[in-house]
């Protein structure tokens, strides 16, 4: 029969989903957990459940955002706090034995709270403890695991060497493991690309437990946890990175520009230029919502942060030739080192003591929501004025819309390299954030971020409209907590991943077929039929 010679297709499932199951026994599980044969280094200690006192101030800890204050107790049914390589190992081993759901955190801030939030049974796999930072100078690389934050491994890279740095983001609460597994990005991404294009090895717990480097875990496998998001995959213990170089003296500036000064003027030209400048020259864009001259009238101040690979004399002449139009003078510019240059984009004063990047938020401080989206051409004048007009609607919010140039090394490397598509052709990222601090702003406040988003469709990316994975967005697609309907992961994924999602899903079907790993937007299995 003609069906006999037919080759193995790859189709998608149309529906992976879990039946509803009663809920598993926490007795089993911890019996499971409290057996496993690590004698060194026993797992009691670190599991905390509904019963300890420290459960509620444990899960606040790594979550930052308010929207998501207190467990859900009858979900949660513990928190591990992982200390070696053998409670993840005995987590992940125990939890599927047990049909029981894991989520991973090492930073906590998954936007949507994924990271530690679910509708079934499940149990929060805390990684802050597993923080080791090494860094080997004479061969510019490091190793970092999942628990460490970003400004846990700039402080040991710093100590180690004034003229080395790795090209991640600029926030430094945020964990190793989730920012480089999705992609991080900062303002060394014209010159350097992003976190993936520089991870060498990785440190990867399996779904059976079992511990995998690069070279055991295969070269699918790491490719698809380079900007696929960890959580699909497996555990992510640590990174082995490349670092790269830096002046010992960076310029950087910040500048303002209201509307009544020619803001708009200014970013459209912005759009123009800002992915043309020299590689080792990065400017942020960012619309945000201040206070006018006017009482309580409220307006738009259009912010320029800028860091550059060199010193002021050399920027003023770039940025004097390029975009005059912005004003910027000498007074503006500050000459610092790379560690001090943090601080900066993080808005502390100058002369703040660098030891604060090692600061770690013992709970959330306010709500938020964040959008993305990616503009291949620059937005018309009238676009921009729509678009800051409809800022303008949200009440009593903080509300910015962070605008990062591409070009640069970015435009060189292919789509394909990582699951990280956004690549050649994007002028610029968009983060859309708005932040408040009454929990009954919240519905108008999640209103109005669509609203905003709305607004902006006609000028960025379509089919698909295209997403940034670490700026997790719920509205554009998801599951529910227990269950996988490809179709919907269809929609959500191809705007995280665009082409490289089919071989995401070939990747999960060979290393996760039963889809243990599972999140509402986490990548499902393509399945083999014949």
């Amino acid at each position: 029969m003609k069906e006999a010679f037919s080759v193995l297709c790859l189709v998608l499932l149309v529906s992976v989903s879990e039946a509803a199951v009663t809920k598993p026994p926490l007795d089993t599980f911890l019996s499971c957990l409290r057996s496993w044969p690590s004698p060194d280094n026993p797992i009691t200690d670190d599991i905390i459940t509904t019963d300890n006192t420290t459960f509620l101030s444990s899960y606040l800890s790594y979550t930052k955002n308010k929207r998501f204050p207190s467990p859900n107790y009858q979900t949660l049914m513990a928190i591990v706090t992982a200390k070696n390589v053998s409670h993840i190992q005995a987590t992940v081993v125990c939890a599927k034995s047990n049909g029981i759901q894991i989520r991973i955190r090492s930073g906590g801030h998954d936007y949507e709270g994924l990271s530690y939030t679910s509708s079934v049974s499940f149990v929060i796999l805390d990684m802050f403890n597993l923080r080791s930072i090494t860094v080997d100078v004479p061969n510019k690389k490091a190793w970092v695991q999942a628990g460490a934050t970003l400004g846990e491994l700039y402080t040991k890279i710093s100590n180690a060497s004034n003229t080395l740095a790795f090209p991640a983001g600029v926030c430094s609460t945020v964990g190793a493991g989730g920012h480089i597994s999705g992609g991080g990005y900062g303002n060394l991404m014209r010159k350097y690309g992003l976190t993936v294009d520089h991870v060498v090895d990785a440190l990867l717990v399996d779904v059976n437990g079992k511990l995998l480097n690069r070279s055991t875990m295969g070269e699918d496998l790491f490719w698809a946890i380079r900007g696929g998001g960890g959580g699909s995959f497996g555990v992510i213990l640590s990174w082995k990175i490349n670092l790269v170089d830096v002046p010992k003296i960076l310029t950087v500036f910040r500048v303002n520009k209201t509307l009544e000064q020619g803001g708009t003027d200014v970013l459209y030209k912005w759009q123009l230029v800002s992915s043309e400048l020299p590689d080792g020259l990065f400017i942020r864009a960012m619309p945000q919502v201040a206070n006018g001259t006017k009482g309580r009238e409220r307006t738009i101040a259009v912010v320029f942060h800028a860091q550059f690979l060199g010193q002021a004399n050399e920027l003023m002449s770039i940025m004097n030739q390029s975009l005059p139009e912005l004003g910027l003078k000498r007074q503006d510019c500050l000459e610092m080192s790379w560690l001090n240059t943090i601080l900066f984009w993080e808005d502390l004063p100058v002369g703040t003591p660098t030891s604060i990047l090692l600061d770690r938020p013992s709970k959330p401080e306010k709500f938020f929501k964040s959008k993305s989206d990616y503009v291949k051409k620059p937005i018309p004048k009238e676009g921009i004025e729509k678009i800051l007009n409809a800022m303008l609607k949200f009440n009593n919010n903080i509300v910015y819309i962070e605008w990062n140039p591409y070009g640069g090394v970015m435009d060189k490397i292919p789509a394909t390299a990582t699951p990280f598509p956004h690549r050649k052709g994007n002028l610029y990222k968009v983060q859309y954030y708005t932040a408040w601090f009454d929990a009954n702003a919240t519905e108008d406040s999640l209103n109005m971020m669509k609203e905003l988003y709305e607004v902006a469709e006609p000028y960025v990316s379509s089919n698909p409209r295209e997403a940034f994975l670490n700026y997790r967005d719920i509205d554009i697609g998801s599951n529910p907590s227990g269950e996988t309907n490809v179709d919907e992961a269809e929609v959500y994924g191809s705007k995280y991943f665009v082409g490289n999602l089919k071989r995401l899903m070939e990747v999960k079907a060979k290393y996760d077929p039963e889809n243990f790993f599972k999140n509402e937007q986490s990548i499902p299995p393509a399945r083999v039929k014949q």
